[in-house]
């Protein structure tokens, strides 16, 4: 499992990665890894205010749809417009091609609730 240690992790299976004064956030290679194959991506839209903890969007997979949820609060300032084509990039390449969207974070202090990459990594490890 790919658990790149510069990023951070929330309990949902998101992870962040901090770009100066912005949050690039994504799903983790566990998460696709347990969903399977990606077939739709659902996003925000720029501009749209996001809420800690609360779903910004959905993945559907051959045998599910999920929730996507804001692993920090933030104005979405760039979306993920390749995953509309090609949301098998979920799949195939968690961390790079497949980030889903770029927020402005409202409390950075927020970063602070999310789990290191070690963290994470025991926390899927006990499921």
């Amino acid at each position: 499992m790919n658990t790149p240690k510069e990023l951070r992790y929330s309990e949902e299976h998101e992870w962040v990665k901090v770009e100066g004064e912005k949050i690039r956030i994504g799903i983790t290679d566990f998460a696709q890894s347990e969903l399977g194959d990606i077939v739709f991506v659902e996003l925000p839209e720029v501009g749209d205010e996001l809420q800690a903890d609360e779903p910004f969007g959905s993945v559907e997979s051959v045998k599910t749809v999920s929730e996507l949820y804001a692993p920090i609060s933030g104005k979405v300032v760039e979306v993920n417009v390749d995953l509309d084509d090609s949301p098998e990039f979920v799949n195939e390449s968690p961390y790079e091609k497949a980030w889903m969207i770029v927020i402005e974070p409202s409390d950075s202090s927020e970063l602070e609730k999310l789990m290191t990459a070690e963290q994470y990594e025991e926390m899927i490890n006990e499921d």
